[in-house]
């Protein structure tokens, strides 16, 4: 039987925010050599806010794992900066998820982009996980 996604519908909006801090700099991160805000924590941030959006809205046993995600980080954030991510329900279609997603610092727009997510069944999606080490 299908999860129940009626709860979910396009609007729902989720955020997630933090103060750049030297962890969440490119170089203590893997992805480069300047220290402003890294990409993957960027990305890490856009999940963060879809999963305000909707996780609370799932049905009993059952998350939204991320998919997609096409992103453009256009403008460099330093340390000590707030940045928030906005994560917008576009539509659903069966159990996946589309979202618009905005990230902002104290003063520009700093990366756009898409993501899906597909919700799943723990107990079910677990099982199917711990069958891959028997293989």
């Amino acid at each position: 039987m299908a999860a129940d996604l009626s709860r979910l519908r396009p609007g729902l909006r989720g955020e997630a925010s933090l103060v750049v801090a030297e962890e969440h700099t490119a170089p203590r991160v893997g992805s480069g050599a300047i220290h402003v805000l890294a990409t993957p924590v960027m990305i890490n941030l856009f999940e963060a806010a879809a999963l305000a959006a909707v996780e609370h809205l799932l049905p009993p046993g059952h998350q939204s794992l991320g998919t997609v995600l096409n992103v453009r980080h256009i403008a460099a954030t330093p340390v000590g900066m707030r940045v928030t991510a906005f994560a917008t329900v576009e539509k659903i279609e069966g159990r996946t998820v589309f979202f618009r997603l905005e990230a902002r610092d104290e003063r520009d727009l700093i990366g756009d982009g898409t993501h899906e997510r597909v919700v799943v069944n723990v107990e079910k999606f677990d099982a199917r996980v711990q069958a891959k080490l028997k293989r």
